[in-house]
């Protein structure tokens, strides 16, 4: 009995662990089962969605009559067409006419799996995942060129969810309904290449003056490759990148099989590219100004239209040569003209926009030296200080950190005004210590400065980089009397028929700064132009601005305003190499004077308002400044001797009056012991009850000196 019992005792245990394997084995097939069918009907979902998206498309010679692009004309503030924007000329190249190379080329670079997947491709996603998983970059996938055509044929490019699950329907709806052939023949005949070029015959004639129908391998190499980024690798702007992007595809066609290692032995520098005369200056505004309408137009119309701009005509062109004309050799140059109400006047983003289209005007990033103590100056101003307030120009220690001014020279006591004028670096360090360097930042930010900005005691000579249109926006503020100025080039856009479609809107600019500080502002700038670093700007008219030069002459600066215009200049080398000679005051400073001696020649004369008009805090007595008769206070002289009622030798000095109500009062002086006490004994003992101890006399007054003290700048060490 006993050991039947432990039989079956010895079965049950035994039986135990099939129950839990049979539990987690019915639960792991109801999983699959549901999954399978979820992902059945997810499948089914997507049939439907792509058969009922692929009945809708429009027919394949439909498809080929599409608009590719909107055309654009641009005028100037007068209305004078200054460019022409769209589809350039360009024939419809058929599937069979179309050069194998130039397929081969396309496919290698943008899709290689293109003869083989549905529209969308499923390895290219996986990897494209795989890589994210473990967290080599962000994860993307590059879209075939099946979904590349039904983005540009049928959506937008914005990076959402939706618009990409859209696009993959799209696709697959596209390789259901046309063949591989007819998809490449649309693609080709439809992607943009750049300079308004669209498809690959206008690509052709636009960089080798030729149809389509006779590309060489080193020519389609070159196409092929300006998909990824039309501007980058643009032959005209850039040929060295267009050549290196070249090279990439041809080495993508040999290692796919494409291509024989023979045949993809072509030099594309070897490549006659045509020269393009049509692409000059105005592009730089052009390339700024136009993406707005994205923001300023609600609706996507492929209707033509006509922007209106603030362009003028011939200041760009005076704009244009004082840049090529100033800039050192081998460094580029930028200029920004910003009319009274933020009309962008002139915008000059290099020395050649063929060369370079690359916007240094609004979208480099660059050290302004001196030109930044605009802001320290401000924070300054705002906290007190005012142009004749005397401080000390002496060396400094901040943080461990020592400024030192150019040259090397010291000019001991002088006043605010001629520390801006001569730009001298210890007395900036010295007022940014003491209003906060965060107050500085705070006020470039007020200004109008977007970049990201430092708070280290350096960041009071320009550390940090800013745009030029930043820095001209913040003086134009200035100038606008502590007034904001909103940049804008975009006066209204117009269709064909006449319709309006945006207009801009005067609006009247936010207060920054109260008008006394602007006022005095504007002191210290024109200053600075007339006796300071700045004269070589003098055009025979007011003018107020200030130099920036940054460590080794790597960057020049010069921004200032007259009669309503402000402008902003900076050169130096795209590499942030050092330029010989670069300064501030120089090169600078002279392309700032010949564009605006044209600039301002139609304007008249106008007189800046200097007047300090102070806020009662700043009239009310402090701490150092008193109103008063000097028969009737007593007076601390220049050495801090204490000088009796009466016995002032200069009256013409401005006393130290004393506080208090029916008797006097005398601030201690430090260092003196027997210095009268400000109140009688007689009252001190009737107010507290107290004996109050006899002082002694005081000793006889020293003369006073002459001339004031100079205004101390208090280290802030917290």
């Amino acid at each position: 009995m006993a050991e039947r019992g432990s039989r079956r005792a010895a079965a049950k245990r035994q039986q135990k662990p099939k129950k839990e394997r049979g539990f987690f084995a019915r639960w792991f097939r109801r999983l699959f089962i549901w999954s399978g069918a979820m992902a059945l009907v997810g499948v089914l979902f997507v049939v439907l969605a792509v058969a009922f998206a692929a009945r809708s498309l429009p027919s394949y010679h439909e498809l080929k009559e599409t608009q590719t692009a909107q055309t654009i004309i641009v005028r100037a503030r007068d209305g004078t067409e200054i460019v022409e924007l769209g589809p350039s000329f360009g024939k419809w190249i058929e599937s069979d006419e179309i050069p194998q190379v130039m397929k081969d080329a396309m496919v290698s670079v943008e899709d290689r799996r293109f003869y083989s997947h549905i529209g969308v491709d499923p390895y290219g996603l996986a990897r494209a995942v795989y890589v994210w998983a473990r967290g080599e970059k962000r994860l993307s996938a590059t879209s075939t060129i099946t979904q590349q055509l039904a983005r540009n044929v049928f959506l937008n490019s914005n990076r959402t969810v939706d618009r990409k699950a859209r696009e993959a329907v799209l696709a697959m709806a596209l390789e259901w309904k046309f063949s591989k052939d007819q998809i490449l023949e649309l693609y080709l005949n439809k992607v943009y290449f750049g300079g308004g070029a669209y498809g690959i015959d206008s690509a052709s004639r636009k960089f080798f003056s030729h149809p389509a129908n006779d590309l060489t391998t080193a020519e389609a190499a070159i196409i092929a490759g300006l998909v990824k980024a039309p501007s980058r690798y643009s032959p005209t702007a850039d040929v060295d990148a267009a050549v290196s992007r070249a090279n990439v595809v041809l080495r993508l066609m040999r290692e796919q099989g494409r291509i024989s290692p023979d045949a993809a032995d072509v030099d594309p520098s070897t490549v006659k590219l045509k020269k393009d005369s049509a692409q000059n200056s105005v592009r730089y505004f052009t390339d700024w100004a136009l993406p707005q309408l994205d923001i300023l137009l609600s609706d996507n119309t492929l209707e033509p239209i006509e922007v209106w701009t603030t362009l003028d005509v011939g200041m760009q062109r005076a704009a244009t040569a004082a840049i090529q004309a100033n800039t050192p050799e081998g460094a580029q140059g930028a200029l920004v003209s910003l009319d009274r109400d933020g009309a962008v006047l002139a915008l000059v983003g290099g020395t050649d926009y063929v060369s370079s289209n690359y916007n240094r005007a609004t979208d480099a990033l660059r050290q302004p030296g001196s030109s930044w103590k605009l802001f320290v100056y401000l924070a300054a101003l705002e906290a007190g200080y005012t142009p004749d307030d005397r401080v000390v120009d002496t060396p400094v220690t901040i943080d461990g950190w020592s400024p030192r001014n150019s040259g090397g020279n010291y000019a001991g006591e002088i006043d605010v005004r001629s520390a801006f004028a001569y730009s001298k670096n210890t007395v900036a360090a010295q007022l940014g210590n003491e209003v906060g360097f965060g107050t500085v930042a705070s006020m470039a930010r007020r200004f109008g400065i977007t970049s990201p900005i430092q708070t280290f005691p350096s960041m009071v000579l320009g550390s940090s980089e800013v745009r030029v249109i930043d820095m001209t926006r913040a003086f134009a503020a200035v100038s606008a009397r502590g007034y904001s100025v909103e940049p804008y080039g975009i006066v209204k856009v117009v269709t064909a028929s006449g319709e309006v479609l945006y207009e801009h809107e005067d609006v009247r600019g936010s207060r920054l700064v109260p008008d006394y500080v602007a006022a005095g502002m504007t002191d210290l700038l024109q200053t600075a132009v007339n006796t300071g670093t700045g004269k070589a700007a003098q055009i025979g008219r007011p003018v107020a601005g200030k130099t920036g030069t940054t460590s080794s002459n790597k960057d020049g600066w010069f921004v200032g305003f007259s009669s309503g215009i402000t402008t902003g200049v900076w050169m130096g080398r795209d590499d942030a190499k050092a330029v010989p000679g670069l300064q501030g005051g120089r090169s600078p400073a002279r392309a700032f004077a010949a564009y605006m001696r044209y600039a301002v020649k139609d304007r008249p004369v106008e007189e800046f308002d200097t007047e300090l008009k102070l806020p009662e805090w700043q009239l009310e007595p402090d701490d150092e400044f008193y109103f008063g008769d000097p028969d009737e206070y007593y007076y601390i002289d220049e050495q801090g001797n204490l000088v009796e009622p009466g016995r002032r030798e200069d009256p013409g000095e401005v006393p130290f009056p004393i506080e208090g109500e029916g008797a006097p009062e005398v601030r201690p002086v430090p260092g003196q012991d027997n210095a009268p006490q400000a109140a009688s004994d007689d009252f001190l003992n009737r107010a507290t009850g107290e004996n109050q101890p006899q002082r002694a006399p005081p000793p006889p007054p020293m003369p006073p000196g002459g001339g004031g003290a100079a205004r101390p700048v208090t280290p802030n060490n917290n």
